[in-house]
């Protein structure tokens, strides 16, 4: 394995099924594209004529689409941006914390990242999209999944308040999970 020697840039990102690592190459000389998704070459471009421009490709189990931006800033330094879904990295964070919730708790010795889609009510959990039972209850909604031997339940319950809209609260067993912060 070679050295990655033109490494200039590294991102992560937070997505339902994972934080995914996003590492990208540009020899400045050669005018080399390598950009990795979680340690896997997913493009490789030797002897580029152009050394700005951009690169395009997947992330993750729902192949959310990311593009590099490579922006000459000065002479002989550029700028390396991320976009994600066509917004910036920030931007893209930003409107996730709206969309989703996520927890990360430990069970039995095991570390569990469970990310509720609020748009869709999927749940999931360590990249896998999870078998849910929704149900109505007398103050709101639970939607019950199973993770290991563990039975969860997320309770959605209105806040009463129109601009916090709903809470969503994970209960594992008899534990109430606090929100992580990504």
């Amino acid at each position: 394995l070679e050295k990655m020697t033109d490494l200039v840039a590294v991102w992560e990102v937070a997505l339902s099924d994972g934080v995914h690592k996003i590492e990208f190459e540009h020899g400045t000389t050669s005018g080399k594209r390598v950009v990795y998704v979680d340690g896997k070459e997913e493009i490789r471009k030797e002897w580029m004529f152009k050394l700005v421009g951009k690169e395009t490709f997947t992330v993750g189990a729902s192949k959310t689409k990311a593009t590099i931006n490579i922006d000459a800033v000065s002479g002989f330094a550029y700028e390396y941006t991320l976009e994600i879904n066509g917004k910036s990295l920030k931007k893209y964070m930003e409107n996730r914390s709206k969309t989703t919730n996520t927890w990360i708790l430990s069970l039995g010795g095991t570390d569990y990242r469970v990310v509720l889609e609020k748009d869709t009510m999927d749940v999931w959990c360590n990249g896998q999209k999870m078998e849910t039972a929704g149900e109505f209850v007398e103050d709101g909604t639970e939607t019950h999944f199973s993770v290991g031997d563990y039975s969860c339940c997320i309770k959605a319950v209105s806040s009463g308040k129109r601009k916090e809209g709903i809470i969503h609260t994970l209960i594992v067993g008899d534990r109430e999970i606090p929100e992580a912060v990504e």
